[in-house]
């Protein structure tokens, strides 16, 4: 069993009260009692808002945000396998700042040997607004998560003391393992979303399917650190009451490739198709603007051809852990969802015949 809490109502009063203390926080403060309620609609992690009543009167209410293991067993296996859990635990003890993207400030990190049991302390973002999946989102939100993007990618663009970090490579034979599931997965995704994703869009998942030997494990592209789910309903939008635009959160899938796999997703699966045809070209360009403020200079045409091909991993997204998560109602919503927005990106675009030719 871990020494630490792996599930809300393992948090204790003395262990949060030794832990906020080591950051600065609440130092001359006991914490006497803790209610906490779940948050968020992840599927593969639990988030908790934990309530804190202290020994003495503080002035206002005190929370903190925690996350930890999946309660169902799939999803909990599937992250194990895959070491999403470590991945993150990893990237807020390393990584997080090192970079110019606003995230939750960590206040404990904490993973077991085994690689599923976990426990993640942030600061509470709130009053805030999520994102939503389903809604799409306004054009001020959409240029927010552009210029976080750039956040994360221009600050370890080609830089060996990041994208070297060895616990960010994969496992031997992970391709190999995500190629031979993928067939499976595109099997459930068609018998379980075949009446209700359009007969065209299942046609892309169907092709991205059978070229998935071209697609999985290639690279292209110059490599940076990449969030590798970076999508609506992993953002916070107008944190702390309005007094910061967005915090970009969940980062299980943070990975080493082609920037251009986020930025590909967000605009295909992440903002949803209406948004994007309506506003590609300027929020392209807004990227581009973006990375090359940091010092990394590019221009639309000459990102295009990637971020085309990075659509594709929206569908691969949806149709792998359509199979291989718990299933949910809003989750069927959510693939949905994101695959008619990548693939109606890559119709348009034409992003498998990239991918072949």
């Amino acid at each position: 069993m871990a020494d630490f809490p792996s599930h809300p109502a393992q948090v204790s009063p003395e262990w949060l009260t030794e832990h906020l203390r080591s950051h600065g926080l609440y130092a001359d403060a006991t914490i006497t009692d803790i209610r906490w309620e779940p948050i968020g609609t992840g599927q593969v992690g639990d988030s908790a808002r934990f309530h804190l009543t202290f020994d003495h009167e503080l002035g206002g209410p005190a929370t903190v945000a925690g996350k930890f293991p999946a309660e169902d067993a799939a999803s909990r296996g599937t992250a194990g396998a895959f070491g999403l859990y470590a991945k993150e635990v990893g990237f807020y003890r390393e990584l997080a700042a090192k970079l110019d993207i606003r995230v939750p400030k960590v206040l404990a990190a904490e993973l077991a040997d085994d690689g599923i049991e976990f426990c993640l302390i942030f600061e509470d973002l709130g009053p805030a607004r999520g994102g939503n999946q389903l809604d799409s989102c306004s054009l001020a939100d959409a240029r927010a998560g552009i210029r976080q993007a750039a956040g994360l990618h221009a600050p370890s663009w080609n830089s060996a003391d990041l994208i070297d970090t060895p616990w960010l490579k994969p496992k031997e034979g992970h391709i190999d393992q995500v190629k031979a599931l993928y067939g499976n997965a595109q099997a459930v995704f068609r018998e379980r979303y075949g009446d209700s994703l359009e007969p065209e869009f299942m046609a892309i998942c169907d092709q991205l399917n059978e070229a998935r030997d071209q697609w999985f494990g290639a690279e292209r592209g110059v490599k940076c650190l990449i969030h590798g789910d970076y999508r609506l309903d992993n953002m916070l939008f107008d944190i702390h009451g309005g007094a910061e635009p967005i915090a970009v959160l969940d980062w299980q899938t943070v990975a080493v490739g082609s920037a251009m796999l986020d930025i590909g997703y967000f605009m295909g699966t992440g903002i949803g198709d209406t948004l994007r045809r309506a506003h590609e070209d300027e929020l392209l360009d807004l990227y581009c603007a973006e990375m090359t403020e940091r010092g990394v200079p590019l221009k639309r045409e000459g990102i295009w051809d990637d971020y085309v091909l990075g659509a594709l991993h929206g569908v691969s997204t949806a149709v792998f852990s359509a199979a291989y998560v718990e299933r949910t109602e809003r989750g069927d919503a959510n693939f949905l969802s994101m695959a008619r927005g990548g693939c109606a990106l890559a119709l348009q675009h034409g992003s498998l015949a990239n991918l072949k030719g």
